[in-house]
């Protein structure tokens, strides 16, 4: 049996003191937030590697809507066989503060059957926001990260070749208006939402500026009173933003993913004293063909049957003492010494936490 190795080393990470935090890594300032924007568009010139028109005919709609755009018509009933075409998806992330003229970075990615947008260009593409304005405008040549060949019949990929990036192939067109706080006070959200961590910073805050600066509206926003003047506010914020704080120990908590048979647990998990007991089940299922063959001169024929045996085995397993585990690396050395799979010990721990010996909280994604 395979012993959890990723337990190791979390025991050995869990091992270092607490230490202090930036507040810009424990909170954000509240309205101050990225912007999604997205956008479809063809991307041309490729080789050979576009959408089928047959089977996306939108991309010959979109080729169509383009060409008589640009004052191109197509005589009635033309029928297009497009194979240097794409229809995309072009997605890209609005900052806050962004301003008109700046460069965003954008991703491509085919929305029809095109196998690869490598050596394409993105002609020009409106990125529009939740609320339908746009706010950028894309085009560039795209960047795939991979490679792919095909010949008799044979065929290699590397990477994914229906997505990629243009670094700075968009143009903000529309600013998006971003205040910092409201009248004298700004507010801060952290990133977790735990009243220990909230009141440890305010004390930082009051601490390091004028006491009564902070205050803590819930376990998550805090009220932080800040200069009026837009110079001064700045200068506020990038003081507050350096504050160190130590935040408050995080609750006990087993995630487990069911799916891929990841465990993982932070340091404050314990283990009381307990008994386990776990075997595994095996049933294997064997057909050998058993063929008749009849006697000379009987007129009878050869028949073919089959002879099933199934053999069921159960792995011995003893009832093990399992220790008391006051920190990480002593829960990790407790369940290593069952010995038990991942799949194994996501069932075990599950019995623990109904046996009430496993003192965390226990979450299955």
């Amino acid at each position: 049996m395979k012993r959890i190795s990723i337990f190791l080393l979390l025991a050995l990470l869990s091992v270092a003191p607490a230490h202090a935090e930036r507040i810009k890594d424990l909170a954000t300032l509240a309205g101050v937030r990225n912007n999604q924007l997205i956008g479809y568009g063809l991307v041309v010139g490729l080789d050979g590697s576009g959408d089928q028109t047959t089977q996306t005919p939108f991309t010959v709609q979109s080729v169509i809507n383009m060409l008589g755009n640009l004052g191109v018509t197509l005589p009635p009933g033309q029928n297009l066989q497009l194979k240097n075409v794409a229809a995309v998806m072009v997605t890209a992330n609005l900052p806050p503060f962004a301003r008109q003229g700046q460069a965003l970075d954008i991703t491509v990615s085919s929305m029809g059957n095109a196998k690869s947008l490598r050596g394409g260009t993105l002609v020009m593409t409106p990125l529009k926001g939740a609320d339908g304005q746009v706010y950028g405008m894309a085009q560039g040549n795209v960047v795939v990260g991979g490679v792919g060949a095909a010949a008799g019949g044979a065929s290699v990929t590397v990477n994914h070749l229906s997505v990629g990036r243009i670094a700075g192939g968009a143009t903000v067109e529309r600013a998006v208006p971003t205040s910092v706080g409201e009248g004298g006070f700004v507010e801060l959200e952290t990133n977790t939402t735990d009243f220990g961590t909230a009141q440890r910073m305010v004390d930082a805050i009051n601490k390091a500026m004028l006491p009564g600066t902070a205050v803590a509206a819930d376990a998550r926003r805090i009220r932080v009173r800040a200069p009026l003047d837009p110079g001064e506010r700045v200068a506020f914020m990038s003081q507050l933003e350096n504050i160190d704080v130590t935040p408050a120990q995080q609750a006990a908590k087993v995630v487990v993913n069911s799916r891929t048979g990841s465990v993982v647990m932070n340091q404050a998990v314990t283990l009381d004293t307990c008994a386990v007991a776990h075997g595994n089940l095996t049933v294997t299922v064997t057909a050998e063909p058993v063929i008749s063959q009849p006697g000379p001169l009987s007129g009878g024929q050869t028949v073919v049957a089959e002879r099933n045996q199934i053999d069921i085995q159960q792995e011995g397993s003893a009832l093990i003492n399992v220790k008391k585990g006051a920190n990480l690396s002593e829960v990790v050395r407790a369940l290593n010494a069952l010995g038990a799979n991942p799949q194994d010990l996501i069932i075990i721990l599950q019995a623990m936490k109904a046996a009430g010996a496993l003192r965390a909280e226990l979450e299955v994604i």
